[in-house]
């Protein structure tokens, strides 16, 4: 799905794209979006200002192709110039910018550089990041900023609505809070850089700091780039003691508590996909089922 342009007088961003999946909780970040390239004034000669927009939950790598293209770069350029880029991250980033390339409508001038597009992008997110609400929520939930961000971008590929994205953010802080693996299929999609709402018995058994199937705790940087919703329900999640949840079929995403009623409703979305003739993915019956079920 593309962006819709509004007219230039009342330019915003609005929700990206997303992929009607037969797990809703799953969203696929950037395959679902044109090249961002907004065009807000155009005539003959295509005079007039631009800007590029970058949507909630596209990871690093995608927003360097968007600059590159955008500026009529050669491929790799954004990513090569982030050493010159003298960019303001926290130091548990450690010079990585995930999480911090902040979806938002960027102005493109004839000066515009990739390094300054990227401070753009990152001088937001900080401004974003460090506001006292933030903050307050952060030391609230006993997590510095770059941990709430981590989770934000956990919450962004994972939940299909707003709504969900509160509950995501409980599922996840619960399972932290027991020492239990966050078990989600988006930290292996960003391990093996890839978008799928398929993940196989292989797939979790990767090596890798980002397999949440066999490291306890939070991945070592976000794993896309949230937006404000998802960082108010990383810092605000719905009350609840949800472990687990599952999309039984879109709009019908089923949250709880106990492993039994998890490997219902894991039964019952494999049963629709059989009725519909679609492959169930994996089989429920496994010894754990992740917070998100990615039986499909």
């Amino acid at each position: 799905m593309q962006p819709k342009i509004p007219p230039r007088s009342t330019i915003r961003l609005t929700r990206r794209g997303r992929i009607a999946l037969a797990v809703a909780g799953a969203v696929v970040a950037g395959t679902a979006v044109a090249v961002p390239l907004l065009t807000l004034d155009s005539g003959p000669e295509e005079t007039g200002p631009s800007a590029l927009v970058i949507p909630e939950g596209w990871r690093a790598s995608q927003v360097y192709d968007a600059i590159d293209r955008a500026l009529r770069l050669p491929p790799g350029s954004a990513r090569k110039s982030l050493g010159k880029a003298s960019l303001s991250l926290p130091g548990d980033a450690e010079g990585n910018p995930e999480g911090y390339l902040f979806p938002a409508a960027y102005p493109l001038r004839q000066e515009t550089t990739p390094e300054s597009l990227l401070r753009s992008m990152v001088d937001t997110a900080n401004h974003e990041f460090n506001a006292a609400p933030v903050a307050a929520g952060a030391q609230r939930d006993t997590v510095n900023i770059y941990q709430a961000v981590t989770i934000a971008s956990i919450v962004q590929a994972e939940a299909a609505t707003k709504t969900d994205m509160g509950k995501v953010a409980r599922v996840v802080l619960n399972r932290l809070e027991r020492g239990m693996p966050l078990q989600m299929d988006s930290t292996l999609n960003y391990a093996l850089h890839r978008n799928t709402v398929r993940t196989s018995q292989g797939d979790t058994r990767i090596e890798s700091p980002y397999n949440s199937y066999q490291r306890v705790g939070l991945p070592p940087t976000p794993i896309d780039n949230p937006g404000e919703e998802a960082m108010h329900a990383a810092l605000n999640p719905t009350p609840g003691n949800w472990l687990y949840f599952v999309t039984v079929k879109p709009g019908d995403t089923r949250f709880s508590a106990d492993y039994a009623t998890q490997m219902r409703n894991v039964a019952e979305f494999n049963a629709l996909h059989q009725d519909t003739g679609q492959s169930p993915g994996r089989s429920p019956a496994r010894s754990s089922i992740p917070a998100r079920s990615s039986a499909r």
